[in-house]
């Protein structure tokens, strides 16, 4: 490993600065980028490149369908939902897709 530290550091450090030129490079460097990191672009998105926030919403919803074996039909009404409810109340709607990419 170098001086700079590994890719997923470089990653969070990348997301720290809320750059998303940074945050795809260094996304590019890994193997996956874990759901709560996906969530934290999703919420850049909607703040700076709004037009693919919707985009990045529903790739994200899908990802969690894959990923979480338990994964109810609520769960997936509950993300939809709060992906929309991120532009009106964001602090809401962040805490409901928390505790969903937190799962069981």
């Amino acid at each position: 490993m170098s001086s700079t530290g590994s890719a997923y550091q470089r990653f969070r450090r990348a997301l720290q600065t809320q750059n998303l030129t940074l945050i795809r490079a260094a996304a590019a460097e890994l193997p996956q980028v874990r759901l709560d990191d996906a969530l934290e672009v999703c919420v850049l998105l909607r703040d700076r490149e709004p037009e693919r926030y919707e985009r990045a919403a529903v790739r994200w919803i899908a990802r969690f369908c894959l990923e979480r074996q338990e994964v109810s039909v609520e769960d997936v009404t509950q993300a939809g939902t709060a992906f929309a409810l991120m532009r009106t109340d964001p602090v809401r709607a962040l805490s409901i897709l928390q505790v969903l990419c937190a799962g069981p």
